[in-house]
């Protein structure tokens, strides 16, 4: 599991400093979302594929597994990458480029590498699912499936609810408080965070208590939404460009659980 685990970090690392390049080139740090989006897709699904136990070729529960993470990236990788190239930068990396000032290239060069490591404890979740020794589809296999195929159906209606919002003339200046944004203030989050907890799901084994580990994927992932470079930028970006509203947004809705408004 470690070889494995240090490859993948290594590979990651060589990606996003292709994202940082590609970047700084464009004067668009939301590149760098769609190189991790897509960099963590394609060396996951590959890691999930690599033969083990001396078996020939991958079992079905990797396939499954490799075209969970694949799904998950497409379908992310290629929103973003929409909306950065035909959007301004994200206002998560400008309220960063304002805050580092000359020194926001270094210091992204840093926050990128940094990245490397996170991906390579995502990918211990995705080795203990992919390697789950019972070859029996089992209710575990049942409810990773579910987890995963309704996360991201989930972040996509969020996106989607975002999009029409935005595309909306008379919503300029206002906060989008419609549909799964009414009961969350960060419901695409919501259901980033859930869908890593598939593969946990799928690779729990109570006969190795290692297995365990899978879980460290969806906690990390919760860390660095709620408490690093989700959330916090991106709130503290809205409540400049949108004031009062924003600040009564806050008070009415949850931060990331969907939860009925209070009134």
């Amino acid at each position: 599991m470690l070889v494995p685990v240090i490859v993948i970090g290594i590979a990651m690392a060589v990606v996003m400093a292709c994202g940082w390049a590609y970047q700084r080139a464009a004067n668009n740090g939301g590149w760098t979302d769609v190189f991790w989006t897509f960099g963590t897709g394609a060396i996951c699904t590959v890691a999930a594929l690599v033969p083990i136990d001396g078996l020939a070729g991958a079992t079905w529960r990797q396939l499954m597994v490799a075209c969970l993470v694949a799904g998950w990236s497409l379908r992310l990788g290629i929103y973003i990458a929409r909306r950065v190239a035909v959007s301004r930068e994200d206002v998560r990396y400008s309220t960063l480029r304002e805050h580092w000032g000359a020194a926001f290239q270094t210091k992204m060069f840093a926050l990128l590498l940094s990245q490397a490591p996170v991906t390579a404890l995502f990918g211990i979740a995705v080795l203990f699912a992919a390697h789950q020794p019972d070859t029996g589809f089992r209710l575990a296999d049942v409810a990773g499936l579910a987890i995963l195929i309704g996360s991201v159906a989930g972040e996509g209606l969020a996106d989607e609810q975002m999009k029409r919002f935005k595309s909306d003339p008379s919503a300029h200046g206002k906060v989008c408080d419609q549909g799964l944004w009414a009961w969350s203030r960060h419901p695409n989050y919501f259901f980033e965070i859930l869908g890593w907890f598939a593969y946990p799901v799928i690779g729990f084994d109570a006969a190795d208590l290692w297995s365990l580990l899978a879980f460290v994927a969806p906690v990390l992932m919760f860390v660095v939404i709620r408490y690093g470079t989700g959330i916090p930028p991106l709130e503290e970006a809205m409540v400049r460009s949108k004031g009062e509203a924003y600040r009564q947004y806050q008070m009415r809705v949850s931060p990331l659980l969907p939860w009925p408004p209070a009134r």
